[in-house]
């Protein structure tokens, strides 16, 4: 088959890899994709919390008939050892395809590499690094978390067009189509993470509550080193519905026994420079199976975070109000902060009606 071909099956198989993002953890969202007399025949992304893999759904529902013969295009290396499933590879040598084309190395050490050498033993052909600078973005946070051994963090902050991030009369400042871009943002991640300060002052429920992305909110982790969270604040009284996480440092036996009674997994954390250890807190989630983190919070959270270098991204939404004397936590060197911290700026200015979304990274 063509290159070009392949790299349009390839990027199929990326399309429904991407479409995973958020609730395919810990393992890695991956799309597959089933060709044969050039045509689609069957294809599969990886379920939630990562089982069963993309290649067993793509295959599920051919007959043998249609497996023989057939091309399979994989957005990443397909897994070659036992986890909590068996190998794909085992599964796509028993199908009698013909023929393997993936995007892109797997970084596990318990696989990376290893894929093409057993299935070329086999007999099965196999091409890979086919869109490989794409997929390398693609699954850049995965690749991160796996090298780290931590979550990749994202930021998200939304200020009006002087700086504000609060109008004292109205709760949002940005317009409907940033809000639910923000609730598309939500559903690529694992988890939400939050100051017991925002969470009081404003009472958000942090979820996907766009129609299709219900199924999506991430898991929530708050950051109260006082223990100063409202019992009565929606994320508490939720927390049975949703794996929510709160980080400590205080001696509170009550207010903890209280949190354990509503299904909050408390973990008391040490303090860094006067403030809750935040690398303890990453790889803490990450034992809990957390990969990505967005991070949503107010002015002293976001520049803390931003200062000591904790964002792997970020996206300021930036709304086509101003507030003036409406307005409160004015947050006017944000913009420098960012533009100091990250390489690369990308402007979003047409999608938003008049507001408008900065990407950096």
């Amino acid at each position: 088959m063509s290159i070009k071909k392949d790299k349009y099956f390839i990027g199929l198989a990326n399309i429904l890899a991407r479409n995973s993002f958020g609730y395919s953890g810990p393992n890695p969202s991956v799309g597959a994709v089933v060709v044969k007399n050039n045509n689609v025949i069957s294809f599969g992304a990886t379920s939630k919390s990562g089982r069963p893999h993309a290649e067993v759904n793509a295959l599920k529902v051919l007959s043998n008939n249609d497996k023989k013969n057939s091309t399979m295009y994989i957005s990443l290396e397909p897994c070659s050892h036992y986890g909590k499933t068996p190998p794909c590879v085992n599964k796509i040598i028993s199908s009698k395809i013909k023929r393997v084309v993936y995007s892109i190395n797997d970084t596990d050490p318990r696989s990376s590499g290893k894929s093409f050498r057993i299935l070329n033993s086999k007999k099965i052909q196999v091409k890979k690094n086919v869109l490989k600078n794409l997929s390398k973005l693609i699954y850049k946070d995965y690749f991160y978390t796996k090298t780290k051994k931590k979550p990749y963090v994202y930021g998200k902050l939304a200020i009006s067009k002087d700086y504000y991030l609060k109008d004292k009369k109205n709760f949002y400042i940005t317009n409907k189509k940033s809000l639910e871009t923000t609730h598309i943002l939500r559903s690529k991640v694992n988890c939400i993470l939050t100051s017991s300060k925002t969470i009081n002052e404003d009472n958000p429920k942090l979820s996907c509550r766009i129609t299709g992305l219900e199924y999506a909110s991430p898991k929530i982790a708050i950051l109260d080193r006082n223990l100063k969270i409202n019992k009565n604040s929606y994320l508490v009284k939720n927390a049975k519905n949703n794996k929510t996480f709160l980080f400590y440092n205080s001696i509170d036996y009550k207010k903890v026994k209280f949190l354990k009674s509503k299904k909050i997994i408390t973990i008391h954390a040490p303090l860094y420079q006067n403030n809750l250890d935040f690398d303890f807190i990453l790889k803490k989630l990450f034992k809990f199976e957390i990969s990505s983190i967005l991070v949503e919070g107010g002015k002293t959270l976001i520049t803390s975070l931003l200062n000591n270098e904790f964002f792997n991204e970020f996206y300021l939404f930036i709304s086509s109000k101003t507030l003036s004397k409406k307005g409160s936590a004015k947050i006017s060197n944000i913009k420098r902060l960012l533009f100091n911290k990250f390489k690369y700026v990308k402007f979003n200015e047409t999608f938003l009606d008049k507001d408008n979304l900065i990407h950096y990274y």
